[in-house]
């Protein structure tokens, strides 16, 4: 289906791929993975033929049809979202000129119009519109959210519409990039059921481990620039390159102990004239050795102590007879919560339930209509919100505002953890009103972790974080002391960290003391929410 060879690609004077090599088959399911700059993105591109390489071939079967959903996206015009999903107002459209501008210059048999007119006959399909509403659905819009203008919505929202539009073409190969960055859980878990039985190839790019557990059977890495493929999921690769590395590790100091020896021998014999000879066939033996490069170490997540907060009540936050509500829409009405000192809660349920809301509500950032909300004694609120951009002041350094959140910590402790949060050399002089989406959320989650409240309420933190930055989060955060209520759609983070569920919905709570296993145990989970996505 896809084979790459002997690919080079070098980009801003830096080399990301030197002699790669990486196939897809049909009904392959891969995850690539890689830190930050590696060339994930880069070599999308080079597969869709938007960038092309230094050097090397890239194959496409010519019946295949690509598909392909970029990390981020917006709307134009007066499309709705159905026309986004159905594509019959910018993707249809296009095609079909497309295809004309190749007929007319007699390229009825090229790739690119194969492929176009395979995209073209799925979205003038009678039944597409049937078909974009059930994935729609599934990804967590409304019914009334269909002909909603997608210019009005989130760029999250948009990009579901996009996902859901891929999903109604079935191209024989899916490119994903971050695909689960927009999602709620439980639109994150209908994709999930989705994609297992998905019937073409899958190549994706991901943070979330969970997800690529469940769906991938093939890891590539991207490593000493080259693309390495190990068999399984994501854990399994875990397990399979640390064993690779003890073994390059072995082998180059097996060589390294050989080299040493034959010059050991050659230092001791070449000046001796019965042993001359043989000085000289070993030095020409060591000159021969193909050399082993030293092995560089996987890259693990970083490790730091958390300043531990000032002690709170044992009440941390209570609401009572909470009537709230938008306009005409009720969220909550006669609402009773109480969070203990030290509880773990994650807020579950579906798209539109009020955790969000429930969040605010706690950190006291939006007016309710009717109830009370009491805060325990000496408790101290962090909020992180999914708008990131309005804790940062936009004057400021990055390394200005982590001295900021934490005086006393010395500067050397604080470009330490920046860098461990991806913050090096000079981005740390970066100003924050020019860093992008995911760097804001890193430098908001390191204020907090080096000055962190008591109380801390947490909206999707994971969003826009690679996988060893959400795995350093959650090291941190299973070491503080506090209080945490945090909504997030990434089952890993939310396995290690919650000991208590709050499910959401109807604008009703219902706690499980437990994980988030004990709860799916206790509920069977999210499954009726999910089939309800898609039964209409």
């Amino acid at each position: 289906m896809l084979t790459i060879r002997d690919l080079k690609m070098t980009l801003g004077g830096r080399t990301l791929f030197e002699n790669a090599s990486f196939q897809v088959n049909y009904g392959d399911r891969v995850a690539l993975v890689g830190p930050n700059g590696a060339g994930k993105s880069t070599l999308f591109s080079i597969i869709l033929k938007q960038r092309d390489p230094d050097s090397g071939t890239i194959e496409r079967d010519e019946w295949t049809m690509v598909g392909y959903l970029p990390q981020e996206g917006e709307a134009h015009g007066d499309e709705s979202v159905l026309d986004v999903a159905t594509g019959r107002v910018d993707e249809l459209p296009r095609l079909e000129k497309r295809l004309q501008e190749l007929e007319a210059a007699g390229n009825v048999s090229s790739p690119e119009y194969m492929e176009s007119h395979a995209k073209h006959d799925a979205l003038n399909d009678p039944q597409v519109e049937t078909k974009a509403k059930k994935m729609l659905r599934g990804l967590g819009y409304k019914e009334t959210d269909f002909n909603r203008k997608a210019r009005e919505m989130s760029g999250g929202w948009i990009m579901r519409a996009r996902l859901a539009r891929l999903l109604v073409m079935e191209p024989d190969l899916l490119l994903l990039d971050e695909p689960t960055n927009h999602l709620d859980l439980v639109s994150l878990l209908w994709l999930q059921k989705y994609l297992k039985n998905y019937s073409g190839a899958l190549l994706l790019i991901s943070h979330d481990r969970q997800f690529m557990d469940e769906i991938v059977t093939q890891v590539h890495d991207i490593s000493e620039k080259k693309l390495i493929a190990y068999t399984g999921n994501y854990s399994d690769f875990l397990v399979q390159r640390e064993e690779r590395y003890e073994q390059q590790v072995s082998a180059y100091k097996n060589q390294q102990k050989e080299i040493q020896s034959l010059q050991e021998f050659v230092d001791r014999f070449r000046s001796v004239t019965s042993k001359a000879s043989q000085a000289m066939s070993k030095l020409k033996q060591i000159e021969r050795i193909e050399l082993i490069e030293k092995p560089v170490a996987p890259k693990k997540p970083f490790r730091f102590q958390i300043p531990q907060p000032p002690r709170g009540g044992q009440r941390a936050v209570s609401l009572r007879g909470i009537h709230m509500s938008y306009g005409t829409n009720t969220v909550y009405e006669g609402l009773d919560l109480t969070v203990e000192r030290g509880e773990r809660t994650v807020l579950v349920g579906p798209n539109g339930a009020g955790k969000s809301t429930l969040l605010k509500i706690l950190a006291g950032v939006v007016e309710f209509q009717q109830g009370e909300r009491d805060l325990g004694h000496n408790a101290k609120i962090g909020y992180f919100s999914q708008h990131r951009s309005a804790t940062l002041d936009p004057d400021k350094t990055v390394l200005d505002e982590v001295m900021a959140s934490a005086p006393l910590m010395r500067e050397d402790e604080a470009r330490g953890i920046l860098g461990s949060f991806l913050f090096r050399k000079d981005e740390i002089f970066k100003k924050t009103d020019v860093l992008s989406g995911g760097e804001k959320t890193r430098l908001n989650l390191i204020k907090f972790l080096v000055d962190p409240p008591n109380l801390l309420l947490m909206d999707e933190p994971t969003t826009h974080l690679d996988i060893h930055t959400v795995e350093s989060l959650t090291l941190a955060l299973e070491r503080y002391d506090g209080t945490l209520v945090f909504i997030s759609h990434d089952v890993h983070f939310i396995r290690h960290l919650a000991t208590k569920v709050l499910h959401v919905n109807d604008g009703k709570i219902s706690p499980y003391v437990g994980g988030y296993d004990y709860f799916l145990e206790k509920t069977g989970g999210l499954e009726d929410e999910r089939a309800a996505l898609t039964a209409k």
